[in-house]
């Protein structure tokens, strides 16, 4: 059984002032997207960058079989949410995106405007899947692509970018706290016994502060000595996959030509000892082909495909 992640990237329906500007290329990303989808053929992927559930529904229509989806109810600015597709019904456990009690809002601009709740909402659900029930929750972090006011993609000076950046870092490591409270309440003490998962674009990298919020007690990594030795710790601790990808395909995305795995998933105790294969791109592709992206996201504007890369791992 296979459960991924993958970014569709802006996936909108034609017309309006994110997505296509016309049919032919709305179909043409479309037709790109369900190829993907169809050769990864997953049990259950999240998604995200859902800017219109239409689009997911007409996209939805072009795969073979019988898919469920969800979707959270808490978009951004621009309407971009996060998902899921199933082969199976799909039980919503929760969907959220305040920020949980103790943790106070965050600085968002230099006018000190601040921020109480993540941008995208997380969207937790549970499947019963062919493994038995399966907890997973998707998650779209903010993003390291910075925003200046006006809507500018290039800051003014060095200070405004340090301080747009140290902004972001703050709303991400908020993010990333309220995520690590939902996944508490997926696990709830029992992720040696149950099987959960947490995964999505995280908007950085394995060994970033924000993504190791979301691992918990340290200890016990793949690779290490003690990944075969039970801890206290393995009812609470979820396992990024990332060292199970095959190094040449370790990455997501490519930013201003550098590779980068931005996209994880983490699972609990229970479920990484039953991972058999992981992956990025598609199982069968080898290394991923994908573009490289710069500081402008609207240049990939009708571009077909994303930019990003599925992320899975398969599941015995």
């Amino acid at each position: 059984m296979l459960v991924g992640t993958w970014n569709l990237e802006n996936l909108y329906r034609p017309g309006g002032p994110f997505g296509p500007k016309d049919k032919a290329t709305y179909e043409a990303k479309l037709a790109a997207l369900a190829a993907v989808i169809t050769q990864l053929d997953p049990a259950l992927l999240g998604v995200q960058e859902v800017g219109e559930p239409e689009a997911l529904q007409d996209l939805t229509e072009m795969l073979h079989g019988d898919w469920t989806v969800a979707l959270s109810q808490h978009p951004d600015g621009r309407g971009i949410r996060v998902g899921f597709l199933s082969r199976t019904p799909l039980q919503v456990l929760a969907d959220r995106n305040s920020f949980p009690p103790k943790l106070r809002p965050v600085q968002s601009d230099d006018d000190g405007a601040t921020v109480g709740q993540a941008g995208r909402g997380f969207l937790a659900v549970e499947a019963d899947t062919e493994i038995g029930p399966l907890r997973v929750a998707v998650t779209h972090l903010k993003s390291k692509l910075l925003t200046y006011p006006g809507n500018r993609f290039q800051p003014h000076d060095e200070g405004e970018r340090a301080r747009y950046g140290a902004y972001a870092l703050y709303r991400r490591a908020a993010e990333a706290t309220t995520l690590r409270a939902l996944a508490d309440e997926l696990l709830a003490g029992h992720g040696r016994e149950r099987d959960v998962a947490v995964l999505g674009d995280l908007n950085d990298e394995v060994q970033a502060a924000t993504t190791q919020i979301l691992v918990g007690p340290p200890g016990s990594e793949i690779g290490t000595g003690g990944f075969q030795t039970p801890d206290q710790g393995d009812a609470v601790r979820l396992w990024n996959v990332a060292p199970l990808i095959p190094a040449e395909q370790r990455f997501s995305r490519i930013n201003f030509g550098r590779r980068e795995l931005i996209d994880h998933v983490l699972v609990s105790h229970r479920l990484v000892h039953r991972i058999t294969k992981a992956g990025t791109g598609l199982p069968a592709d080898g290394t991923p082909r994908l573009p490289s992206v710069g500081a402008d996201p609207a240049e990939r504007r009708g571009e077909p495909g994303s930019d990003h890369a599925p992320v899975w791992v398969r599941v015995g």
